[in-house]
């Protein structure tokens, strides 16, 4: 069976194809047009990806070296999403496997992150604990088997991601903020500055972000003032909290359902000193980390979950919608 995989949801455009579980072709283009925005603009994002996909579906089968009359199926991300940027990838996928005469999958983005920790490891096995977290989502899923999923906690305001970017807007520093700042804050001392750390109470599996953005955001207003402080202590700081947050609910996760494999999912999962820590910090755990070029936005996991799903008679009729707050489970 081949797949073809499609990926619209936000600022990446891209495409890949699945055959038998192996990744055959994965293209992707970052909209790099939104740094001068400090963030991704909807309406540019759903032009970009108009003006791209031809170019990139076509890129994408001439390196799988295959025609489009080899597809047998096509899976897209119906959601979440930005609405106008969803609904371009998925009207492209509708009239693509119209014209084709074969099935359209729609893929909910958040399970391909997910299963994206399969085509790291294919043996990974039920259950797992997956931290997923993005600009979007910081949630962790308790997943016991295919399509069975119970949510064990999750961010009351914003996502881990986000505090990223609005981090290092705050510190005037590029888009997106999380490779920024890691980046600077290499140079820097994360224990230079106690920034605070929400809902650490015992046994909470809830997160919140919003206050340490806030704190930052003081702390900066001051910044000029401070003479034994450097941007990059700030840096490194701030993703300290960040970073501390994060493994101290996945380890009490872990402790909660006896389960003994992890994985994380999401850009954030990018993050090399989240997974450092995580390896550090959780013994006797087994931890996926999927690789690098699967932790942001692409086309392989959609693919490869629509893989799984076609195996599986996951099928639907072509009018099914976007929906840009889909969630996981209920």
């Amino acid at each position: 069976m081949i797949v073809l995989g499609i990926e619209t949801s936000c600022d990446e455009t891209a495409g890949a194809i699945c055959q038998n579980g192996q990744i055959l072709a994965s293209v992707l283009s970052s909209q790099s047009i939104h740094n001068i925005y400090g963030g991704v603009v909807p309406e540019v994002a759903s032009r970009e990806h108009e003006r791209l996909l031809n170019a990139i579906i076509d890129e994408t089968l001439k390196q799988a070296k295959i025609k489009k009359t080899d597809i047998d199926v096509i899976s897209v991300t119906h959601g979440p999403g930005l609405a106008g940027a969803l609904l371009t990838g998925v009207s492209f996928a509708k009239g693509l496997g119209l014209g084709l005469e074969i099935p359209v999958i729609p893929i909910n983005h958040l399970e391909a992150h997910i299963y994206a920790n399969f085509m790291a490891d294919p043996s990974l096995q039920y259950p797992f604990v997956c931290l997923l977290v993005s600009g979007g989502h910081t949630q962790i899923w308790l997943i016991k088997k295919f399509g069975s999923y119970t949510l064990l906690g999750e961010t009351r305001d914003d996502a881990a991601g986000e505090a990223f970017d609005k981090g290092a807007r705050i510190l005037g520093l590029g888009y997106p903020g999380g490779p920024e700042i890691e980046k600077l804050g290499k140079e820097g001392d994360p224990r230079k500055i106690a920034f605070p750390k929400a809902l650490m109470e015992k046994g909470s599996l809830e997160f919140s972000f919003s206050g340490l953005k806030t704190s930052l955001l003081y702390y900066m207003d001051s910044f000029s003032e401070k003479t034994d402080v450097s941007k990059p202590d700030v840096a490194a700081s701030y993703q300290f909290a960040i970073v501390e947050i994060l493994v101290e609910k996945m380890k009490r996760a872990i402790d909660k359902t006896g389960v003994k494999t992890c994985v994380i999912a999401g850009g954030v999962a990018a993050n090399l000193s989240l997974r450092s820590t995580l390896e550090k910090r959780l013994k006797g755990v087994k931890i996926l980390l999927p690789d690098l070029k699967y932790c942001t936005d692409n086309a392989a996991m959609i693919a490869y979950l629509g893989e799984l799903k076609s195996q599986n008679n996951k099928y639907e009729k072509l009018d099914f919608p976007i929906y840009p707050n889909l969630k996981l489970a209920k």
